[in-house]
């Protein structure tokens, strides 16, 4: 029988660490010019994503038309 729970804090800590091993060794292989232009474009797409949703963001609310009713 195995009581044992997933995901639990060491474990997670665990992935992490082999995360950061595999950035690593990704820039290693790659180089760390070809890392600093990918950042770079991960930063400038960020940044127009950020810029586009703010500027949809803002739209102009129409104005509520006013129906006129009479009292009878």
């Amino acid at each position: 029988m195995n009581c044992r729970r997933h995901g639990r804090k060491p474990t997670v800590a665990l992935w992490m660490l082999v995360a950061v091993v595999d950035v690593a060794l990704i820039v290693v292989s790659a180089g760390l010019f070809t890392l600093l232009l990918i950042l770079a474009a991960v930063a400038v797409i960020a940044g127009a994503g950020v810029l586009a949703a703010r500027t949809l963001g803002n739209a102009e609310p129409e104005p509520a038309r006013v129906v006129a009713r009479r009292r009878g």
